[in-house]
């Protein structure tokens, strides 16, 4: 049984007199004014289906207050726990009973039961309730993309093929405990993990020689789970364990193939696979190549957002593959009407996003003032600013760097630590959701 909200408070909740204690009972006192937000959070957490009986387990607000508070630390389920047990500010703001002390285990499967998509709409309410009460300043935006990583390792073909062979040998081993086939295998992974490790650190000419090694042991892996599953599809293993582990082991055989493909071309035929079409993770495989101009590679997901005045975030969007920055900037626009009914009267965006064609659009829309960083041929009356205007501008858009770099140390944004791509959307809104509800708390008490 799982309760909305925690009617009653208890007589033995009070907030430590430090800074930090101040900021969360501000903030408890900001989540108190939008409890219509729950309601968006209790369709993932609340099955309508199932009787109200039973323990009672931690109410919907109480979830969403452990996620923010997670977010905001910056901690482990584990620490979280422990913070929660031993913290009394802690189990104010998160409106714990007293005899409630979530475990690790807990608040990891019910907090992880929020979907991204409903975080995005509890965003998204919040910053209309704002609009509507003159918090959210959003006549003036400041434009940019960043990236978020993926939490994965840096990735090589000879890591990729033992991580594959590793992870499908350990299927076999498993296979009698779920389907009731009991295999017969040659275990591989000892033999991989040792030639990955001296691949990784051998020279050129040595890796020509591993190599091979390394791909006859995938080769006895492959044969190995094509024999088994041949076994299994004579429809005599057709329960939900059975059919589970074999869709699981196809899609992790499947993955394997494209590396081993990969791995001849970019090794023995000496061609350069497309981003799109390389495989850098077998456990994040939805994690794109993202090179932003000359600097490094990253792994993970580009973003694009927002921010207004005050450095709240206005818009956020996830995306996929490495789209130019020029495209990005419509979409901008777009989702401020949708959202607010009107559009910003100035913007201000990074070079990336100059074009005549945004520029254009932008004030034909009717945005006053469409300025970039880097004016990339344009004028200043295609822009709708002066010079003087635009240098202005250009200070108000350097915070938004400073407006990123906090959701990456502060609030974790710098690399998504949940696992699939869920749980990387969901990881990074949070990190955005906690970063709005914080930096508005210490505005109003400023």
């Amino acid at each position: 049984m799982r309760e909305t909200r925690t009617v009653q408070s208890s007589i033995f909740d009070f907030y430590s007199k430090h800074d930090h204690g101040a900021l969360l009972e501000a903030l408890s006192d900001r989540l108190d004014l939008h409890p219509d937000i729950l309601k968006l959070l209790q369709a993932d957490l609340i099955d309508p289906s199932l009787k109200a009986v039973g323990c009672r387990g931690l109410s919907v607000d109480s979830v969403f207050r452990c996620l923010l508070l997670k977010q905001i630390l910056g901690i482990s389920y584990d620490q979280l726990s422990f913070h929660l047990s031993d913290s009394q500010t802690y189990r104010t703001f998160a409106r714990l009973s007293a005899q409630q002390a979530p475990s690790r285990a807990g608040l990891q499967s019910v907090i992880r039961k929020i979907r991204p998509e409903t975080l995005q709409a509890v965003h998204e309410k919040l910053c209309m309730h704002w609009h509507e009460q003159k918090l959210l300043q959003h006549d003036y935006i400041r434009i940019d993309s960043t990236v978020v990583e993926s939490h994965i390792a840096p990735p090589s073909d000879s890591r990729l093929l033992d991580d594959s062979v590793r992870v499908l040998s350990r299927y076999l081993a498993t296979c009698h405990r779920y389907t009731g086939y009991k295999v017969r295998f040659t275990d591989q992974r000892k033999k991989s993990k040792r030639l990955a490790f001296a691949i990784f650190y051998a020279k050129v000419a040595e890796k020509e020689v591993l190599y091979p090694q390394l791909l006859s042991c995938v080769g006895v892996i492959l044969k190995q789970i094509d024999r088994t599953l041949a076994q299994l599809s004579n429809g005599s293993y057709d329960n939900e364990p059975s059919l589970r582990w074999i869709a699981e082991v196809e899609h992790y055989r499947g993955l394997l193939l494209r590396v081993v493909d990969q791995t001849q071309q970019r090794v023995y035929e000496k061609k350069i696979v497309p981003a799109e079409q390389k495989v850098v993770s077998i456990f994040e495989e939805h994690t794109d190549i993202i090179v932003k101009g000359s600097r490094d590679v990253q792994y993970g997901h580009k973003v694009n957002l927002a921010t207004d005045r005050q450095g709240l975030v206005t818009y956020f969007e996830i995306l996929e593959g490495n789209p130019g920055d020029k495209a990005l900037y419509l979409p901008v626009l777009n989702s401020h009407q949708a959202l607010f009914a009107e559009l910003p009267h100035t913007t201000i965006a990074d070079g990336g996003y100059a074009s005549p064609a945004n520029a254009s659009t932008a004030r034909a829309a009717g945005v006053t003032r469409s300025a970039f960083h880097k004016r990339a041929g344009l004028g200043f009356h295609a822009m709708g600013v002066k010079r003087k205007t635009l240098k202005t501008l250009r200070a108000f858009r350097a915070g938004i760097e400073g407006n990123i770099s906090e959701l990456k140390r502060a609030f974790g944004m710098s690399r998504a630590r949940w696992k699939k791509h869920d749980g990387f959307k969901a990881f990074v809104w949070s990190s955005v959701l906690a970063y709005n509800l914080v930096r508005l708390s210490r505005i109003s008490t400023a």
